[in-house]
C-alpha cells in the first residue's frame, strides 16, 4: 500500500534549485508542503558523480557568490567554497596572457602582451565597473537589444571576439551574442561583484544545503507526476490533493504538464574531464581560445582550486565547448595541447558530460527579466525559464512562485532560514 499523503497545502512538481527555494518559503511560512521529484535524488543537473576517486560535476558548473538570492537560502560557510582565480587566460599563437583583475593584480607590461588593444581592455574594465557597481533599475531601463549590438556600441571588435564572446560561450552556450542585453548586463554584474568557485566536494554539496532545512517527509523522491489537473496532482501511486501546485521542472516536461506553456530554445553544454598526473596550468584559473579556433568554450585545472576533486598526486582537467561545436575527444585532446602549451598524450579521459536538458536561452525581448509564475489561483510554475538563465534565476522564481501561493492562500510571507538557522537578511521583494 503506498503512503504517499492523500492532501497537502502546497504540492510541489520537480526537486531541483527552484523547487527546493519554493519549498524552503513554503515551510518557513508554516504550510505543509509536499515536494514530488521523478528521480533517485534531487538538484536535476546541479550534482556530482564519483568516478576512480575523482569527483565529476554534472557539467561544468560553479557557484557565483555575486548572486544575490544565494545568501537567501544557502549557509555560505557550509558549501566550503574553493575559488578561482579572479581573472582569465587567453591562449593564443604568441602564447598565454593573463588577464586579471585589476583590483587584485595590475601589470601593464602583461597587459601589453594580451591580444587586444590596451584601450579595449580599459574600456572593458570601465564597463565592467558600470554594470558592476552601477544603478541596476537604470540598468534594466536601458533599451533592450541582443548582447552583440549592446557590445559593438562600447567595445572594439578584438576585445569582444577574444575575450567576452568565449568567456560568454561558457554562460549562454552557442552563440552567445545573440543573448538579450539586458540578460547579458545582469549575468555581467555578478560576476563582478562575486567570486566563482565549486564547493570542496562538488557542486551537489549545493542541493544537500539548499534541502537541508527543510522538514522531514517534505521530499519524495522517485515519484514521476503524470498529470496536473486544477487542485490535483496525479502519479503512479495515487492522486495528492492541494489547495495549491507549483510546477518547476525543466521547460520541456513543464509544458508537457501545462499544455500551451511556452517552451524556450535551450543550448547544450559539453564537459569533458581528463585525469593528469601533473597540472597543465599553475593556477586555478579558467583558460580562453583567444583564436576562436577550437570552439572550446573554456578550460580549468579544476583540482588546483578543489583538491578534493582528485585522488592524492593526481589532478583534475575540465574542458567545456557547446554542443554545436561537435568536437571528438582526440581532436580536444590536441587543441588542449595547444591552448594550454602542454603535451596532452599522457592525459586519461574519464567522462564527456552533455549538460541536459540544457541551458535556456534568452534572446530579445526578456522586458523586466521576470515571466509571471501565477498560471491561475491554483497553478504556479516556476524555473530559471521564468527568471534570468542561471542560479540566482532559479532560485529567484521558485521565491516568487511560493510568495505567489501565499498570498493566494491569505498567508503571510517569512524569509527562509538558511541551514545555518536564521534569514541573513529581510526579505527582498518578490
Amino acid at each position: 500500500m503506498s503512503d504517499l499523503p492523500s492532501h497537502r497545502d502546497v504540492v510541489i512538481v520537480g526537486g531541483g534549485a527552484a523547487g527546493l527555494a519554493a519549498a524552503r518559503q513554503l515551510t518557513a511560512a508554516g504550510t505543509e508542503v509536499l515536494l514530488l521529484e521523478a528521480g533517485p535524488r534531487l538538484g536535476g543537473r546541479i550534482a556530482t558523480d564519483t568516478v576512480d576517486g575523482f569527483r565529476l560535476d554534472r557539467g561544468f558548473q560553479v557557484v557565483n557568490t555575486g548572486y544575490p538570492a544565494l545568501s537567501d537560502f544557502i549557509d555560505l560557510p557550509a558549501l566550503d567554497l574553493r575559488l578561482f582565480d579572479h581573472g582569465l587566460l587567453i591562449a593564443d599563437d604568441r602564447g598565454r596572457h593573463l588577464l586579471a583583475d585589476p583590483r587584485h593584480r595590475l601589470s601593464l607590461p602583461a597587459l601589453r602582451q594580451l591580444p587586444v588593444p590596451l584601450t579595449g581592455l580599459v574600456t572593458l574594465a570601465l564597463l565592467s565597473a558600470r554594470l558592476g557597481y552601477g544603478d541596476a533599475r537604470k540598468l534594466k531601463a536601458e533599451p533592450e537589444t541582443t548582447a552583440a549590438a549592446y557590445l559593438s556600441g562600447r567595445l572594439d571588435a578584438a576585445t569582444v571576439r577574444t575575450l567576452v564572446e568565449p568567456f560568454l560561450a561558457g554562460v549562454f552556450g552557442d552563440q552567445p551574442l545573440l543573448t538579450s542585453s539586458r540578460v547579458m548586463t545582469m549575468i555581467w554584474r555578478s560576476f563582478v561583484r562575486g567570486r566563482v568557485g565549486v564547493p570542496a566536494a562538488g557542486i551537489g554539496t549545493l542541493i544537500e544545503v539548499l534541502a537541508r532545512p527543510l522538514p522531514p517527509g517534505t521530499v519524495r523522491l522517485n515519484t514521476p507526476v503524470l498529470a496536473v489537473d486544477g487542485q490535483r496532482v496525479q502519479t503512479a501511486e495515487g492522486t495528492v490533493q492541494a489547495r495549491a501546485v507549483i510546477v518547476a521542472t525543466d521547460p520541456a516536461a513543464a509544458a508537457g504538464l501545462l499544455p500551451g506553456l511556452a517552451v524556450p530554445a535551450q543550448r547544450v553544454l559539453v564537459t569533458s574531464y581528463h585525469a593528469a598526473d601533473e597540472p597543465p596550468a599553475d593556477r586555478p584559473v579558467l583558460l580562453l581560445d583567444g583564436t576562436g579556433r577550437s570552439g572550446i568554450a573554456n578550460s580549468v585545472v579544476l583540482s588546483l582550486a578543489a583538491p578534493g576533486y582528485a585522488p592524492p598526486g593526481r589532478h583534475l582537467i575540465a574542458t567545456t565547448a557547446p554542443a554545436e561545436a561537435d568536437l571528438d575527444e582526440p581532436a580536444l585532446r590536441r587543441h588542449l595541447a595547444d591552448l594550454y602549451g602542454r603535451p596532452t598524450r599522457g592525459w586519461e579521459h574519464l567522462a564527456t558530460v552533455r549538460a541536459e536538458p540544457g541551458l535556456v536561452t534568452a534572446p530579445p525581448p526578456q522586458g523586466r527579466l521576470r515571466k509571471p509564475v501565477r498560471l491561475t489561483d491554483t497553478l504556479f510554475v516556476a524555473g530559471d525559464h521564468r527568471d534570468t538563465p542561471s542560479l540566482q534565476g532559479a532560485l529567484v522564481s521558485g521565491r516568487r512562485a511560493a510568495r505567489a501561493v501565499l498570498r493566494e492562500l491569505g498567508l503571510p510571507v517569512a524569509a527562509p532560514a538558511t541551514a545555518a538557522g536564521s534569514p541573513p537578511h529581510p526579505p527582498a521583494p518578490a
